[in-house]
């Protein structure tokens, strides 16, 4: 009996324990949680929304022929060409507001001709302000303004004749022979001379991931040409004082506005095809009607980039332009006339290319 009374109170005397050291456990356990609790919490980050994205992407292209001793004749050319491209674009809700800036400009080099001749010059600005309802799919209201224009004054180069006490022009020393090309030249275009912007009030219309179409039946435009002497080359008006004069004009070209407002409908249809991670297309094409004189005679401004990257930084480029407009006037010494003419330019470069993109 006794047995049994010793192992009751060994039990007794071991759960008593077991319980002493429970509650002691419970007791730490709470102490930690309220010091967990009257830490101070860790302030979650906040990622703010990130509305705009911008990409720079600059390319510098350079060609170069010599030739020594070479039968066939030729010249020796030096050409460069810069172009940088810039978008910044801003998306928040139904809203949206596009920009891009292009600035093309490139200058050749030949023996023949002692003087550094412009071979490329562009200003061309895009803005473009929209509103986009979810129920509208593929569908946007937007209002669009360009401008257009270039840097510096362009010539039309003529062979300057021999001048007296020498048999060939090459004999002509140098710094007189510059100077006898620069006579020579004609002023075809400058700064603001002529310059395009319009302000076109549409729709926007993406029926494809590759090709948006702008549509706006209300567009305003205005027509500047700076310099006196271009403004007939451009059909600009005639000033009010001049305007019932027939005889004794002005032969500099300032009986001429500088300017002239058009008002009319504007189609802008632009391309974007990209093949792989090295060849991409894009493709401008613009066509604008008049309706204050002759909306059926178009104006078609029509531009064309093929990128073919052939390495990390260098790339192959062609680019062709083509415009029509019919108040501009053009002289041809094939046919000795001046009139309304097609123009069209084309260039093919290799050079280096660096594009700058934001992250997303």
């Amino acid at each position: 009996m006794k047995k049994y009374i010793v192992a009751i109170a060994m039990l007794a005397a071991a759960a008593g324990v077991s319980a002493q050291e429970l509650t002691d456990a419970q007791k730490a356990a709470a102490e930690a949680a309220r010091a967990i609790s009257d830490a101070p919490k860790a302030e979650k980050e906040v990622v703010k929304p990130k509305y705009w994205s911008e990409s720079l992407t600059t390319n510098i292209k350079f060609g170069q022929t010599s030739l020594t001793n070479w039968a066939a004749g030729g010249d020796n050319t030096v050409t460069m060409q810069a172009f940088i491209d810039g978008n910044a674009k801003y998306s928040k809700g139904d809203l949206f507001w596009n920009n891009r800036l292009q600035l093309d400009y490139g200058f050749v080099y030949a023996s023949s001709k002692p003087i550094l001749q412009k071979s490329d010059d562009r200003i061309y600005l895009e803005s473009k302000f929209g509103y986009k309802n979810a129920n509208m799919k593929n569908f946007s209201l937007s209002i669009n303004y360009d401008f257009k224009s270039q840097f510096s004054t362009g010539y039309d180069y003529l062979t300057p004749g021999t001048p007296e006490g020498f048999e060939k022009l090459e004999d002509v020393p140098k710094n007189d022979l510059i100077q006898l090309w620069k006579d020579a030249r004609n002023v075809k275009s400058g700064f603001l001379a002529p310059a395009y912007t319009n302000l076109a009030v549409g729709i926007d219309v993406k029926p494809a991931s590759w090709l948006s179409l702008n549509i706006a039946p209300v567009t305003g435009g205005i027509v500047i040409v700076r310099d006196e002497s271009l403004r007939a080359n451009y059909s600009m008006g005639l000033k009010k004082e001049w305007e019932n004069v027939t005889e004794g004009l002005p032969t500099d070209g300032s009986q001429y506005k500088s300017a002239r407002f058009e008002f009319g409908a504007q189609v802008k249809a632009d391309v974007a095809v990209k093949v792989n991670d090295n060849f991409k297309y894009t493709s401008q094409l613009v066509l604008f009607s008049n309706y204050l004189d002759h909306p059926l005679n178009m104006r078609v401004n029509w531009d064309n980039r093929f990128d073919w990257k052939l390495a990390k930084y260098f790339s192959l480029t062609l680019t062709t332009n083509m415009i029509y407009d019919d108040k501009v006037l053009i002289f041809s010494e094939k046919d000795g006339e001046t009139k309304q003419r097609v123009q069209f330019k084309e260039s093919l470069l290799f050079g280096f290319t660096y594009t700058i993109a934001s992250r997303k």
